[in-house]
């Protein structure tokens, strides 16, 4: 691409990238809240239903692995026209879908399309400003991938509520078609004509063994995990094709992942961080909404509201960042951020049933403030030593292990709720005796609590006493996982040679 100035036609292109990213981490979140409504209009069963979001999610897997090669051998901006394209015509495609088995296709090539808008969008990002712009330019792209999913559920519930869940696809029209025509006018590039080779072998393995595992995930609780002969199998099929992939990549002469860039130690590191926090900080975001709605009974838009000063503080922190990495080492803001972070997490810790939102708004800021502080200098140090010409398959892989870590959190969290209620249902039950002094003093004062409703009531106290016990189990342990990251930041160094006047100019759209 040609080397671009901080213009006009700059903060344009910005603009456009950025509101196609977020269209499509908006949408990995905002059809979860209208699932039930979907649910009843397909005559879907539970286990059915959850298809609309598995498929998603395991074609998006398979898509990012895909991204260096095609904008190898078509471009950057072609790639990004086709995904543009394809994600809005498939999310016109959902909106009109008449039964599950058409919702799942269409989901299938939504989420393969959008599987490349992020980490194309940040690659775009680090090539049309200079290294020094990086800081404030990847705290825009930051905003765009973490504030999709905090604000989805709130603009998801207040569209399933007031026009129907289809509008939940259709929203994405308008903002895709005006996406395609700001990067067809506006984004430099052209045609690539050279022919790059395919490793299909090392897609084919890493392909089946991300959508194995993901299946594995998605499908691990309500199989009952191990005990299932088909988690058995997704998990032997996963495990066999990416070992299969290691040693494939390893002894061939092209392979389809640039194992050149893992000697980046910036980005290995910064990777592996990524990974963490997305298993950390997208499991305490999807445990919240659970939490404020089944248990503590706050309906859908308020939960939205609670849930926003989180976003919030992401905003303003991550735009604070910005600024202050010209002035402060970009690790010690991670480290500040990261213990902020984990501080939230502990003090969620300590919620109980009579939880005010008071509460729960300033730990939500905190949390956001914390997220913003870390997330921005993070991808700034993991791609700041990197060559440019890794930069979208580095990214792709980036944003992959990104995804990877938060469906294990996700599914870790999840996993906790419902194994640690039942054991606190039994252990609180064995203190819920007729001769105990508490239910005899409940009897005296309310007769019915003597009979079969009395004891359906008991039954629901304890329920969820157990379930908030193990909600604070999970938010411990995102606590402790948190914590423990903060030595590693260490290992991320800091830019220290002078970036040619051409670098960030490399790389061609």
């Amino acid at each position: 691409m040609s080397d671009l100035k901080v213009t006009g036609q700059t903060i344009i292109i910005t603009i456009v990238i950025m509101a196609a990213a977020v269209m499509q981490t908006l949408d990995t979140t905002i059809a979860n809240v209208a699932l039930p409504h979907m649910q009843g209009s397909m005559n879907a069963a539970q286990d059915q239903i959850i298809w609309v979001l598995t498929s998603y999610v395991v074609a998006s897997a398979i898509g990012m692995t895909l991204i260096g090669y095609l904008t190898e051998r078509f471009g950057t901006k072609y790639v990004f026209l086709f995904m543009v394209g394809t994600f809005t015509v498939a999310s016109m495609l959902c909106g009109i879908a008449q039964n599950l088995p058409e919702m799942v296709i269409f989901r299938i090539i939504q989420g393969f399309a959008g599987a490349g808008l992020v980490p194309l969008a940040q690659t775009v990002i680090l090539n049309i400003y200079p290294p020094e712009k990086h800081g404030s330019a990847l705290s825009i792209w930051g905003m765009g991938v973490v504030l999709g999913p905090v604000i989805g559920p709130t603009i998801g519930g207040y569209i399933t509520d007031t026009w129907g869940w289809r509008w939940c696809f259709f929203i994405n029209m308008p903002i895709g078609l005006l996406c395609l025509v700001g990067i067809w006018i506006f984004m430099p590039g052209h045609k690539k004509t050279t022919m790059p080779n395919f490793d299909f072998k090392g897609f084919a393995f890493i392909a089946i063994a991300l959508a194995s595992f993901q299946l594995m995930l998605d499908r691990g609780e309500t199989q009952d995990w191990f005990l299932s002969l088909e988690i058995l199998i997704e998990a032997g099929i996963a495990a066999i094709s990416f070992y299969l992939f290691i040693v494939h990549v390893l002894t061939t002469n092209n392979p389809f992942i640039n194992l050149k860039m893992f000697k980046d130690l910036n980005f290995v590191t910064g990777t592996t961080l990524g990974f963490i926090s997305g298993l950390t900080i997208f499991a305490t975001m999807a445990l919240l909404p659970t939490m404020l709605q089944s248990l503590l009974g706050y309906p859908v838009i308020e939960t939205g509201f609670l849930m926003m000063p989180r976003g919030i503080g992401m905003f303003i922190a991550m735009g604070l960042s910005a600024r202050l990495v010209k002035f402060i080492d970009s690790r010690l803001l991670m480290m500040i951020g990261t213990a902020m972070t984990s501080y939230s997490m502990y003090y969620m810790a300590g919620f109980d049933l009579n939880v005010t939102s008071h509460e729960l708004i300033v730990s939500g800021a905190l949390q956001g403030v914390g997220i913003g502080l870390f997330f921005s200098p993070m991808t700034m140090l993991a791609f700041g030593t990197l060559l440019p010409t890794y930069r979208v398959q580095a990214t792709s892989i980036n944003s992959l292990i990104r995804t990877i870590g938060s469906s294990i959190g996700i599914t870790l969290v999840t996993n906790i709720i419902s194994r640690q209620t039942q054991t606190n249902h039994a252990l609180l039950s064995e203190h819920i005796t007729p001769l105990s002094r508490p239910v005899q003093n409940m009897i005296t004062e309310l007769p019915i609590m003597s009979g079969p409703q009395g004891v359906a009531i008991l039954n629901g106290v304890v329920t969820r006493q157990a379930a908030m016990i193990a909600y604070i189990d999970a938010f411990v342990l995102m606590t402790i996982i948190t914590a423990i990251t903060i030595p590693f930041i260490l290992l991320l160094r800091k830019r220290k040679f002078a970036p040619s006047p051409t670098e960030h100019a490399v790389v061609e759209m």
